[in-house]
């Protein structure tokens, strides 16, 4: 396989546990074992759409139980024969050679993956964000005999980027260090929060200036935020921005 693969360095691998829940998009190659008629590919395809049942593969590296994912959406792209070019996006934890197995059973021919590529893994856009180990060699010994951080900042991002996709809650100055001494968000810390937050999602805390203090679980939904004046809003879960950062305001 290849594609993006997202690297977080330092502190930055505290938010690697919010993308391993983020969504991918794939593009891949299918191999049909048989001659199948496009329409019914087509047909099959549109089965696969939606929650599906799997089983992951012998050599997986988790507990092979039988569990349910979703397939956002399943679309072909183009026939060359038995060679089936394809485009997956799906849930976190989705194995595209064993869909694309259970795809070949139903058709009733058999298939295999003979090519696979991810082109998205969470906020994560190839093309967008993402660069080769060449490119990284080469901005390195650029930034070394320069001395231009421009040339680093080409490919180590903020690790707000890996944020993207997460609801936010913004929090006053006057709360950033007790957050980050673990204690839980509660209601007067809060200035605004996005929309479409619901109790159990897990969000990102966020200065006013967009900086990343924490990652937490919601306890309550976006107008219970907006409404309470006292009480836990969201339980802090990962603290990503070093104590001390902003003035201590608490006792």
């Amino acid at each position: 396989m290849t594609g993006i693969l997202p690297v977080a360095l330092e502190e930055a691998t505290k938010v690697i546990q919010a993308l391993l829940k983020a969504g991918k998009e794939y593009v891949g190659v299918m191999k049909l074992h048989g001659d199948v008629s496009e329409e019914r590919i087509k047909e099959v395809f549109s089965e696969f759409k939606g929650k599906i049942y799997q089983k992951p593969p012998l050599r997986a590296s988790v507990k092979r139980a039988i569990r349910v994912r979703s397939i956002y959406y399943l679309d072909m792209l183009e026939i060359d024969g038995r060679n089936i070019l394809f485009k997956v996006g799906c849930e976190a934890g989705t194995y595209i050679r064993k869909l694309v197995h259970d795809i070949g059973k139903v058709l009733g021919c058999g298939a295999h993956m003979h090519e696979l590529r991810r082109i998205r893994a969470g906020p994560f856009i190839e093309d967008e964000s993402t660069v080769t180990l060449h490119d990284v060699l080469y901005l390195y010994e650029r930034w070394r005999e320069t001395g231009d951080i421009r040339m680093l900042r080409r490919f180590i991002l903020p690790m707000e980027r890996a944020l993207n996709l997460l609801p936010k809650v913004f929090i006053r100055d006057s709360a950033v260090d007790a957050i980050c001494h673990g204690a839980h968000l509660t209601a007067p810390g809060i200035t605004h929060v996005e929309s479409g937050i619901n109790p159990t999602d897990t969000v990102a805390i966020l200065t006013l200036k967009g900086e990343a203090v924490a990652l937490g679980t919601a306890v309550a939904s976006t107008e219970e935020m907006l409404k309470a004046t006292h009480g836990i809003m969201v339980k802090t879960e990962r603290v990503l921005m070093p104590r001390g950062t902003y003035p201590k305001l608490w006792r």
